[in-house]
C-alpha cells in the first residue's frame, strides 16, 4: 500500500491538554507541510483538577526548548520534590513519597532491602531520612541539581506546581509562533464516512465545515469525538476508586512556600495543597455516596489557610478510561481519554504519555491497525498501573473516620495489584514492569507509610557484612542531611532565579 502522508490535523479543544498537543506537533512537524488547527471556545471553561505535576514535565518542558525559569515566572510556579499523605494512613500519621534516588545498592541486594532488615531490627531511621528530596521538602530547601560528580546534589529530581490556565496560555503562545491555527468556535455535529466510519468533517457553529486526515480530541470528559461521534466506549473504576466529584477554591497564602505537594485524608475522601507563588490551590476529591456536595464544601472551606478567592469550582468526573484511545482517526488525549483522581498528579503525565506515543507511532492517512493497536495497548496497560497504584493508597488504609474508608477497606483488589502486595509480603520484593511509571521506590515509600511491611527478609541480606550495612546506612543519613541543610530555602530559591513580577 502507498503511504498517504497525513496533511491536515484538527484538535478539538484548548485547555493543557489541546495546547500541550499542538505546540508538540508543531515542533515535530516543523520540517514538513502540515496543517494544524486547534478549535475552542472561550465560553467553554477548561478543567483543571490539579495543578502539580511529576518530573517526566521536565522532560517536555526541555525537549521544546523551553526557558524553564522564564515558565516558573509567567505561570507564577513553584518547585516539587514530594507529596505528603497526611491523615492517610491513620489520623495522626503522615509520610512523604519524595521523588529521586533513595539510598544505594550494595552488590546485587537493593538499598530497600537491607533497610527493611535493619528497621525491623531496630537499627534504622524512617525512610524518609534516606532521601534528600524528602529531608529537603520537610526542611522548605531547594535547589537544582549541579554538576558534581558523587553528589547526592548532582542528582536531585524535582517537578512544578503551576497555575494550569497560564501554562496553557504559554504553549498557546509558542504552539501560534510555531504555525498552529487557532479557531474561535464550538464543534456543533460531526459527520462519519458511510464506508468505514472514520470521521468525515466537523461543522462548528459558525456553519464552517472542517476537514482533516487527523483528528485529536481534547474536549475533556464530554470525549466530543471520541465518545459521542463514535461511541468508543468507557471502562469505569469507581468500584475501586469510589471518588466521583471534587469542589476546588484558591485562597491566599499565609504559611512559608512548602516544595511538596500535600494530601490530606478527609471524613469523605482527601484534600489537596498546592503552592504557587501567588496563591494555594486547594480542592477536596470525595465520593458523593458517602458525602453531599455541600458537606465537603463546608469541609474544604473550613480547611484552607486563608482567604478564598473564588467561590468553589464543582466538578463531576467518572472514574475510568476510553475503551481505545485512539479509535479509527481519532486519538483522545487528556481527560477525553480517561481520568485518574489526581491524588499522585498523573493527570497531566497521561497527556504528555498520549503526546509522546503518538509521535512514535505517528500514522499516515491509511491508519494501520497495528499502530493504533500498539498505542491501545501500552496506554491500557499504563492507565491500569496507575490505577492499582492509586487502589494501593485507598484499600490498605487503617483509617475508621467515615464510611468510605471501610469500603475502600473492604473492596476486592485487583489481582494485579494483589500480586505486587503479596510479592512485597513475602520478602519485601518490588518488581517494575515495562513503560510503567513509578518506579520501584515510589511502590516502597507507599508500601512502608501505609504500615505493610514483609513477612522475611530478602535471603541475599543475610550475606550481607552487618557493620558495612551499619555504616553505609549511616553515612546515607548523614550526607543527605548535611546536604539538605547546606541548600537554600525554597522561597529564597524562586527570588533569586525565577519570581513572578
Amino acid at each position: 500500500m502507498t503511504a498517504a502522508p497525513i496533511r491536515s490535523i484538527a484538535i478539538v479543544g484548548g485547555g493543557t491538554a489541546g495546547w500541550m498537543t499542538a505546540i508538540s506537533l508543531a515542533k515535530f512537524l516543523k520540517s514538513v507541510k502540515v496543517r494544524i488547527r486547534l478549535i475552542e471556545s472561550e465560553q467553554i471553561g477548561t478543567v483543571g483538577v490539579g495543578e502539580a505535576t511529576i518530573p517526566p514535565i521536565m522532560d517536555f518542558i526541555r525537549a521544546l526548548g523551553i526557558d524553564e525559569d522564564d515558565l516558573i515566572r509567567k505561570t507564577k510556579s513553584t518547585f516539587k520534590l514530594a507529596i505528603e499523605f497526611k491523615d492517610w494512613t491513620r489520623v495522626g500519621h503522615s509520610y512523604m513519597h519524595p521523588f529521586g534516588q533513595t539510598g544505594f545498592e550494595m552488590g546485587p541486594v537493593p538499598f530497600s532491602a537491607y533497610w527493611l532488615k535493619a528497621l525491623g531490627e531496630g537499627k534504622a531511621r524512617r525512610l524518609e531520612e534516606y532521601s534528600l528530596q524528602a529531608m529537603a521538602a520537610y526542611t522548605g530547601k531547594f535547589m537544582r541539581p549541579v554538576a558534581a560528580s558523587n553528589s547526592p546534589v548532582a542528582g536531585i529530581t524535582y517537578a512544578l506546581h503551576f497555575d494550569a490556565s497560564l501554562f496553557a496560555r504559554y504553549l498557546r503562545t509558542m504552539a501560534e509562533a510555531a504555525g498552529v491555527e487557532r479557531t474561535e468556535g464550538r464543534v456543533k455535529s460531526v459527520s462519519l464516512k458511510s464506508e468505514d466510519g472514520f470521521i468525515d468533517a466537523l461543522t462548528l457553529d459558525s456553519g464552517e465545515r472542517v476537514e482533516a486526515d487527523l483528528y485529536i480530541d481534547c474536549s475533556g470528559f464530554r470525549g466530543l469525538l471520541i465518545e459521542d461521534a463514535l461511541q468508543t466506549g468507557y471502562d469505569h473504576w469507581n468500584h475501586w476508586l469510589p471518588c466521583d466529584r471534587a469542589a476546588a477554591v484558591p485562597c491566599e497564602r499565609t504559611q512559608g512556600l512548602s516544595s511538596y505537594t500535600q494530601v490530606t485524608a478527609k471524613t469523605g475522601g482527601w484534600q489537596w495543597r498546592i503552592p504557587l507563588q501567588h496563591r494555594i490551590g486547594n480542592g477536596y476529591v470525595y465520593s458523593s455516596n458517602f458525602i453531599s456536595d455541600s458537606e465537603a464544601q463546608d469541609e474544604l472551606l473550613r480547611s484552607i489557610e486563608g482567604q478564598a478567592l473564588a467561590d468553589p469550582l464543582k466538578l463531576q468526573f467518572a472514574t475510568g478510561r476510553r475503551k481505545r484511545f485512539w479509535n479509527k482517526n481519532c486519538v483522545a488525549i487528556g481527560l477525553s481519554a480517561g481520568f485518574l483522581e489526581p491524588l499522585e498528579s498523573t493527570s497531566i503525565h497521561f497527556i504528555q504519555r498520549g503526546i509522546t506515543m503518538l509521535l512514535t507511532l505517528f500514522p499516515d492517512a491509511n491508519f494501520s491497525g497495528a499502530e493504533i493497536d500498539r498505542y491501545n495497548k501500552i496506554l491500557g496497560a499504563e492507565y491500569e498501573r496507575v490505577r492499582d497504584f492509586l487502589v494501593l493508597h485507598y484499600s490498605t488504609t487503617e483509617r475508621n473516620e467515615g464510611d468510605l474508608w471501610g469500603y475502600c477497606r473492604n473492596v476486592t483488589k485487583p489481582d494485579s495489584l494483589m500480586e505486587r502486595i503479596d510479592l512485597f509480603r513475602s520478602h519485601g520484593r518490588i518488581l517494575r514492569e515495562d513503560f510503567e511509571l513509578f518506579p520501584t521506590q515510589s511502590w516502597l515509600y507507599v508500601m512502608v507509610g501505609q504500615n505493610i511491611m514483609p513477612e522475611s527478609d530478602d535471603p541475599l541480606v543475610s550475606l550481607l557484612d552487618p557493620q558495612i550495612v551499619h555504616d553505609n546506612l549511616t553515612d546515607i543519613r548523614d550526607v543527605v542531611h548535611r546536604c539538605a541543610q547546606s541548600m537554600p530555602t525554597h522561597e529564597d530559591f524562586i527570588k533569586q532565579h525565577c519570581a513572578a513580577g
